[in-house]
């Protein structure tokens, strides 16, 4: 079985529920479980896990459910996994402590995309299902959500420390959310009449004092300015100490963080541009996008016109220019299995290099002296063999590899300087890419 990988799939919007609720230690785990698997099984429509994980994989079931619970188990806990292998993608776990006090049944389900959930039913199936979870758990809290709206909201740490955030938890209402279990303790701190009488879609006490509250009837309208105003109102309501404008305006402008923004980059560097973009975590992807819409790499300063260039100083300039591409060999061996591109020497070729060497953030992975070493000399070599290759260029052999220049035109270019920059740091990677310089020395090829 191989299960859809979260992480690994198209960086987008998502549905996120964290559920922290208690259990009764001393029934018997099947049976204390077993309103949890009915309730998932029933509402659990479109998205329900087929995988189940312990210390192996197995198809879901519910015998195949408390193997998994089993296997994991020790004195203190126990958890598993719960996946899918078919759209949409599903990260779920399950968690349970049975030496804390009171002893805590966590649950995380994250639905990607949040799109799945734009039908009304399929969001009150949601809303069902965490109901009834919460009526059978007592919560301390539970939060449904989009992911990247939470993230920018600063959940769950809320400006927190770390260590304070563990300790306090859900301890005052930071946010409102789209979808918000009320734990008795937090209901009798708001107050229950307050809580009961929030503006929200939906507003309900659960039999064992939770306070369930719903700010809008589907959750993938949130960022709207109607369901903003609604989230705005509850918040401000729970929290009076909270200024309504203030609130109001920093929901909006988490949605204007999160509204599509149309690429519009540099033609040359959009191929290097468009993979950084999609390497960034979902609810960032907006801001890199209108970042890197304003965004010009500086022109490059690795050349001098040809009239001035320095002349070889070499014996055998036969031998230096073979010595340049065994070095340029260095770079296909270190990088072709990871980009096996590389052996084609080519300007696309040069754009796989520069996403790679971001992508592994190269700069700081990686020993300065091995860097200084291997690295520079072998990437000078591979850009210069390029720009000889593609643009009709000719090395200009020296003793110094930074002096070692190619002839392009009217232009000479140094290939070990631009790679001494390159390897300055990861904005350098960009700032300094191989691709840019070879597409500046192809306008000015003759």
């Amino acid at each position: 079985m191989k299960v859809l990988k979260f992480y690994d799939s198209q960086a987008e919007d998502s549905l996120l529920l964290t559920f922290n609720g208690i259990f009764d230690p001393r029934a018997e785990l099947e049976r204390e479980l077993d309103p949890f698997l009915q309730v998932l099984e029933a509402h659990a429509s479109g998205w329900m896990p087929d995988v189940v994980t312990g210390k192996r994989q197995r198809k879901y079931s519910r015998s195949s459910f408390w193997k998994a619970l089993g296997e994991r188990r020790s004195e203190r806990t126990t958890g598993l996994g719960l996946y899918r292998t078919k759209w949409p993608v599903l990260d779920m776990s399950l968690w349970l402590s049975f030496s804390s006090l009171p002893p805590e049944l966590d649950c995380m389900v994250n639905v990607k995309p949040l799109s799945f959930f734009s039908e009304v039913e399929r969001c009150h199936q949601f809303v069902e299902m965490v109901r009834a979870w919460a009526s059978r758990y007592v919560v301390t809290h539970a939060a449904a959500h989009s992911a990247d709206d939470a993230e920018l909201a600063g959940s769950p740490r809320f400006g927190r420390e770390q260590q304070i955030s563990i300790r306090d938890g859900f301890d005052k209402v930071y946010e409102v959310f789209w979808l918000n279990v009320f734990g008795p303790k937090l209901v009798e701190t708001v107050g229950r009449e307050r809580m009961l009488s929030t503006p929200a879609h939906r507003v309900e006490e659960l039999p064992n004092g939770a306070i369930l509250l719903v700010t809008w009837p589907t959750v993938t309208d949130f960022a709207s300015p109607e369901a903003r105003l609604a989230q705005a109102r509850a918040h401000v309501h729970l929290r009076p100490d909270l200024d309504f404008d203030t609130v109001l305006r920093t929901l909006q402008e988490r949605s204007a963080m999160l509204a599509p923004v149309e690429p519009r980059f540099d033609p040359d560097m959009a191929p290097l541009l468009s993979r950084v973009v999609d390497r960034a975590a979902s609810h960032e992807r907006q801001r890199r996008i209108a970042e890197f819409n304003v965004w010009r790499p500086p022109e490059p300063e690795e050349w001098r016109p040809a009239d001035s260039a320095l002349p070889s100083d070499v014996e055998d300039p036969e031998a230096a220019r073979e010595h340049y591409d065994t070095l340029a060999e260095h770079l296909v061996a270190l990088l072709h299995t990871e980009v096996p591109s590389v052996f084609k020497e080519t300007p696309e070729s040069l754009t796989e290099v520069d996403f790679y060497f971001w992508r592994e953030e190269f700069p700081k992975s990686r020993l300065p002296e091995s860097i200084e070493q291997y690295a520079i000399p072998a990437i000078g070599a591979y850009l210069g063999q390029v720009l000889v290759r593609h643009l009709g260029g000719s090395w200009i052999p020296r003793k110094k590899l930074e002096e070692a220049q190619v002839r392009v035109g009217n232009r000479v270019w140094f290939p070990f300087v631009r790679a001494r920059h390159y390897m300055g740091s990861r904005q350098a990677l960009l700032d300094y890419s191989l691709t840019w310089l070879f597409r500046v020395a192809e306008r000015h090829q003759s």
